[in-house]
Protein backbone atom coordinates (compact mmCIF):
# COMPACT_ATOMS: atom_id res chain seq x y z
CA UNK A 1 0.00 0.00 0.00
CA UNK A 2 1.81 3.47 -1.38
CA UNK A 3 1.94 6.04 1.84
CA UNK A 4 2.35 9.65 1.51
CA UNK A 5 3.62 11.63 4.80
CA UNK A 6 3.92 15.34 4.51
CA UNK A 7 6.32 17.50 7.24
CA UNK A 8 7.83 20.15 7.32
CA UNK A 9 4.95 22.90 7.48
CA UNK A 10 4.56 25.90 10.17
CA UNK A 11 4.46 29.47 10.52
CA UNK A 12 6.50 32.40 9.27
CA UNK A 13 6.96 35.90 8.39
CA UNK A 14 6.80 37.18 4.73
CA UNK A 15 9.64 37.03 2.75
CA UNK A 16 10.85 33.79 5.06
CA UNK A 17 11.76 30.53 3.75
CA UNK A 18 10.08 26.38 4.40
CA UNK A 19 11.29 23.65 3.33
CA UNK A 20 8.79 20.50 3.11
CA UNK A 21 9.51 16.89 2.72
CA UNK A 22 7.08 13.77 1.96
CA UNK A 23 8.15 10.43 2.59
CA UNK A 24 7.11 7.81 -0.01
CA UNK A 25 6.43 4.14 0.90
CA UNK A 26 5.44 1.30 -1.06
CA UNK A 27 5.32 0.65 -4.96
CA UNK A 28 2.98 2.62 -6.82
CA UNK A 29 1.70 1.53 -10.28
CA UNK A 30 1.20 4.08 -12.76
CA UNK A 31 4.49 5.47 -13.84
CA UNK A 32 7.12 7.94 -11.72
CA UNK A 33 5.73 11.88 -11.36
CA UNK A 34 5.21 13.28 -8.06
CA UNK A 35 4.65 16.97 -7.00
CA UNK A 36 3.20 18.86 -4.63
CA UNK A 37 -0.45 20.70 -4.33
CA UNK A 38 -1.81 23.05 -1.73
CA UNK A 39 -5.37 24.35 -0.55
CA UNK A 40 -6.31 27.28 1.33
CA UNK A 41 -9.50 27.98 2.71
CA UNK A 42 -12.31 30.08 0.40
CA UNK A 43 -9.68 28.88 -2.15
CA UNK A 44 -9.47 26.49 -4.87
CA UNK A 45 -7.03 23.99 -5.01
CA UNK A 46 -3.48 24.47 -6.53
CA UNK A 47 -1.20 22.54 -8.13
CA UNK A 48 2.31 23.82 -7.69
CA UNK A 49 4.63 21.68 -9.12
CA UNK A 50 5.94 18.71 -10.36
CA UNK A 51 9.10 16.24 -11.06
CA UNK A 52 9.71 13.03 -13.60
CA UNK A 53 11.43 10.68 -13.09
CA UNK A 54 14.21 11.88 -15.05
CA UNK A 55 14.18 14.98 -13.22
CA UNK A 56 12.49 17.19 -14.91
CA UNK A 57 10.48 20.08 -13.02
CA UNK A 58 7.40 22.19 -13.82
CA UNK A 59 6.32 25.49 -11.78
CA UNK A 60 2.93 26.98 -11.20
CA UNK A 61 3.56 30.75 -12.19
CA UNK A 62 2.12 31.62 -9.23
CA UNK A 63 5.39 30.00 -7.66
CA UNK A 64 7.90 29.87 -10.30
CA UNK A 65 11.23 31.03 -9.23
CA UNK A 66 10.52 31.04 -5.48
CA UNK A 67 9.74 27.21 -4.90
CA UNK A 68 12.13 23.91 -5.50
CA UNK A 69 10.94 20.70 -6.20
CA UNK A 70 13.41 18.01 -5.71
CA UNK A 71 13.73 14.69 -4.78
CA UNK A 72 16.59 12.02 -3.15
CA UNK A 73 17.95 9.34 -4.53
CA UNK A 74 16.14 6.92 -3.58
CA UNK A 75 12.96 8.78 -4.89
CA UNK A 76 11.70 7.88 -1.17
CA UNK A 77 11.83 11.73 -0.49
CA UNK A 78 10.20 14.54 -1.66
CA UNK A 79 11.52 17.76 -1.14
CA UNK A 80 9.90 21.54 -1.60
CA UNK A 81 11.82 24.50 -0.77
CA UNK A 82 9.75 27.48 -0.47
CA UNK A 83 11.60 30.97 -0.36
CA UNK A 84 10.19 34.53 -0.32
CA UNK A 85 6.99 33.45 1.32
CA UNK A 86 4.23 35.76 0.82
CA UNK A 87 0.59 35.55 2.85
CA UNK A 88 -0.84 33.99 -0.28
CA UNK A 89 1.52 31.07 0.44
CA UNK A 90 -0.82 29.87 2.95
CA UNK A 91 -2.34 26.84 2.67
CA UNK A 92 -2.37 23.28 3.35
CA UNK A 93 0.36 21.36 1.08
CA UNK A 94 0.35 18.15 -0.28
CA UNK A 95 2.16 15.82 -1.86
CA UNK A 96 0.93 13.60 -4.70
CA UNK A 97 2.49 10.78 -6.61
CA UNK A 98 1.58 8.66 -9.72
CA UNK A 99 1.01 12.29 -12.19
CA UNK A 100 -0.20 11.95 -16.08
CA UNK A 101 2.00 11.21 -18.29
CA UNK A 102 1.11 14.57 -19.32
CA UNK A 103 2.17 16.12 -15.83
CA UNK A 104 2.16 19.85 -16.92
CA UNK A 105 -1.70 19.49 -16.33
CA UNK A 106 -1.09 19.36 -12.37
CA UNK A 107 0.69 23.48 -12.66
CA UNK A 108 -1.91 24.52 -15.42
CA UNK A 109 -5.66 23.29 -14.37
CA UNK A 110 -7.67 25.34 -11.98
CA UNK A 111 -8.74 23.89 -9.79
CA UNK A 112 -6.79 20.81 -9.18
CA UNK A 113 -10.48 18.89 -8.65
CA UNK A 114 -10.88 16.10 -8.45
CA UNK A 115 -7.84 14.92 -7.08
CA UNK A 116 -8.02 11.21 -8.44
CA UNK A 117 -7.51 12.61 -11.98
CA UNK A 118 -4.09 14.20 -11.42
CA UNK A 119 -2.56 11.90 -8.74
CA UNK A 120 -3.34 8.07 -7.44
CA UNK A 121 -2.22 8.84 -3.96
CA UNK A 122 -1.88 11.94 -1.52
CA UNK A 123 -0.78 12.43 1.82
CA UNK A 124 -2.84 14.28 4.27
CA UNK A 125 -1.30 17.57 4.24
CA UNK A 126 1.04 19.84 6.41
CA UNK A 127 -0.04 23.38 7.24
CA UNK A 128 1.65 26.32 6.02
CA UNK A 129 1.01 29.69 7.41
CA UNK A 130 2.53 33.11 6.21
CA UNK A 131 1.74 36.20 8.26
CA UNK A 132 3.70 39.34 10.32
Amino acid sequence: QVQLVESGGGSVQPGGSLRLSCAVSGVTTRGYCMGWFRQAPGKVREGIAVIADDGTTDYADSVKGRFTISQDNTQKTLYLQMNSLKPDDTATYYCGTDCPADMTVVVTTIPLDPISRFFDYWGQGTQVTVSA
